[in-house]
């Protein structure tokens, strides 16, 4: 049976900071690159205030400096993003309450190629954004 994708996000992982083996967009080469957990990308978006939004390339830089890295995996972070918001959407199915779910809306927008990428589309991402004053 496949993993579900709380079981994605809680699963240990192996995180840290490393070298950056090549460069790539605003990733150069050498750099200290963290590497994240899916958790650890949880619960930096856990701590952005409601009606406060973040683009990907902020997150991943708050989350370097947060790590003592210069910046973050972009490819990992593509990947954590996707478990994040999809963990949260198996939490709502549960009942769990909105205020209490990850709230992934602040970091993903309609621009985002993660959103496009969502089992449950991007009318939730663009609704939850709406009802906080985001732009969509």
């Amino acid at each position: 049976m496949a993993k579900s994708w709380n079981d994605r996000l809680n699963a240990p992982g192996i995180n840290g900071i490393k070298p950056t083996p090549r460069t790539v967009g605003d990733v150069v080469e050498g750099q200290p690159m963290l590497v994240p957990t899916a958790r650890q990308v949880d619960d930096f978006i856990r701590s952005i205030p409601k009606g406060v939004d973040m683009d990907v390339r902020a997150l991943r830089t708050a989350l370097a400096i947060e790590h003592g890295a210069e910046v973050t995996c972009p490819v990992t972070i593509g990947y954590h993003l996707r478990t994040v918001a999809e963990a949260a959407n198996e939490d709502l199915e549960r009942g769990m309450p909105l205020s209490d779910i990850a709230p992934f809306w602040r970091v993903l927008d309609a621009k985002t190629p993660t959103t496009g990428k969502l089992s449950f589309g991007a009318a939730f991402v663009a609704a939850q954004r709406k009802r906080e004053g985001l732009e969509p």
